[in-house]
């Protein structure tokens, strides 16, 4: 593991506990998921791409956000996407139920591949 993301997480879990079990489930979501993902730590959170960028992971004062570079060009079968900016896209997760109530698996699969048309 890349040691900027260890301490990034290992920070996470002391300052934020809760919301760092919600980040380290959708970092363990996307690394089992997706072949030959790389990470690294920018903008304060997590970037994935798999090969090319497509999401990261961010911990904010009272939720987890999992953003999509290439949002804007994905569909979004649940109507559950946030943000009305020229290309990013977003999701909230306020508890470890979320993943899974907000089809987080499924939004990931549309970012890989927003990303790798772009």
């Amino acid at each position: 593991m890349n040691p900027k993301v260890q301490h990034l997480l290992d920070d996470w879990q002391a300052t934020q506990p809760d919301l760092y079990t919600i980040a380290a489930a959708v970092r363990t979501l996307i690394l089992q998921n997706f072949d030959d993902v790389s990470e690294e730590v920018k903008y304060g959170g997590i970037l994935f791409a798999a090969p090319v960028p497509f999401g990261g992971v961010f911990v904010y004062k009272q939720h987890v956000t999992v953003e999509f570079g290439a949002g804007a060009q994905m569909d979004d079968p649940y109507g559950l996407l946030e943000g009305k900016g020229k290309g990013r896209r977003h999701l909230k997760l306020h508890t470890l139920a979320d993943i899974q109530n907000k089809h987080l698996t499924d939004y990931l699969s549309l970012a890989v591949s927003a990303a790798q048309k772009t």
